[in-house]
């Protein structure tokens, strides 16, 4: 029942779900309202009808359903995260002349929760929608279909979007780290990455790592995950643990640079040489890596300007009929820092 991206971006109407469900508009309506005597079998279909085509009721009261706020929502996994407000300030700064807002949801990355702050979102009809990541429930990613505004994925180019997206290759970058520090010499190479299991593109790092060093004839030595947030602390434990486990390792791979300052803070407590007896290196560019004892290697993200692309394509496209699909691929820059033998 989806319609591709490129089709007319016309909303969703109750006469959608009444052609969906087979029942009249009236009963459609009493059904999304909770209101009237409707037999639960027909509540039911209706129901289904609605979550299948991803439709959300228009919340603007006696609006008509062309109408549209000038709200931008912009649906992100963490606040907590470094990586983010980044990300919302390039958006902001691009939004600042169009007359377009803003308004951010925050999903914890649980993709029931993304939905949930998605349907809320649609339901104010905003003028476009800015998300992280590719991956979404299949609700989810009906109503993004079905949004009828610019809709940008952002952060990650591996897989298919719904619409436009902007990111990087977080395959690409993790490849290309791991070239550099088999280049560098290293051998016995261990990775630290939290939120794995809900993290898509700390996945696709890995697996691009994974297939960088098997390249260079390298098997990953070891691994350490963590379900929590991204945190010094966290990373000075992860360190500690993986070292006392395998003593031989000779370089440490983070997910971020959080938990990766973390263990620079801990390598360099506990005396080791950095980057002679042992390499590290994280991911994204944060600014706190400034204020470290040494330059801890990383990636740059592209994050502010990820921001101001997506920015850019919703104010661009808003209030269009219709209008292609964009796909922005930036190219992150190893930094390398201090933590990185010169090859």
């Amino acid at each position: 029942m989806a319609r591709s991206p490129n089709d007319s971006r016309r909303p969703l109407t109750l006469r959608d779900v009444s052609e969906a469900s087979g029942v009249s508009e009236m009963t459609v309506s009493r059904v999304l309202r909770n209101r009237g005597d409707v037999s639960e079998a027909t509540r039911e279909k209706v129901l289904e009808a609605a979550r299948t085509l991803g439709y959300v009721p228009n919340k603007i009261a006696g609006a008509l359903a062309s109408q549209r706020v000038n709200l931008v929502g912009v649906i992100i996994p963490s606040l907590s995260n470094l990586v983010f407000p980044e990300v919302l300030s390039g958006i902001s700064t691009e939004l600042e002349d169009t007359g377009l807002q803003p308004v951010v949801g925050v999903t914890d990355y649980s993709p029931e929760k993304e939905e949930t702050v998605l349907y809320e979102m649609l339901s104010w009809r905003p003028s476009g929608v800015i998300i992280a990541g590719l991956e979404h429930t299949a609700t989810a990613r009906a109503m993004l279909q079905n949004a009828g505004v610019p809709v940008v994925e952002i952060m990650d180019v591996d897989g298919e979007g719904v619409d436009s997206v902007v990111g990087i290759s977080h395959r690409r970058a993790g490849l290309q780290m791991a070239q550099a520090i088999a280049a560098a010499g290293y051998r016995k190479i261990g990775f630290l990455g939290t939120k794995m299991p809900e993290d898509h593109r700390a996945r696709k790092r890995l697996e691009g790592f994974s297939e960088g060093l098997a390249q260079a004839g390298i098997a990953l030595h070891d691994t350490e995950f963590y379900s929590g947030g991204s945190a010094l602390l966290k990373g000075r434990e992860m360190t500690g643990a993986m070292l006392s486990r395998s003593p031989d390792i000779d370089f440490l791979y983070y997910s971020n640079d959080m938990i990766g300052a973390g263990g620079l803070l801990y390598c360099l407590e506990k005396g080791f040489d950095v980057p002679g007896r042992l390499g590290l290196a994280g991911f994204n560019g944060v600014e706190l890596l400034e204020g470290l004892p040494r330059r801890l290697a990383t990636m740059d993200a592209c994050r502010r300007e990820i921001g101001r692309k997506a920015a850019e394509i919703v104010a661009r496209q808003s209030g269009t009929a219709s209008a292609e699909s964009e796909v922005v691929e930036l190219q992150p820059v190893i930094q390398f820092g201090d933590t990185i033998r010169k090859p």
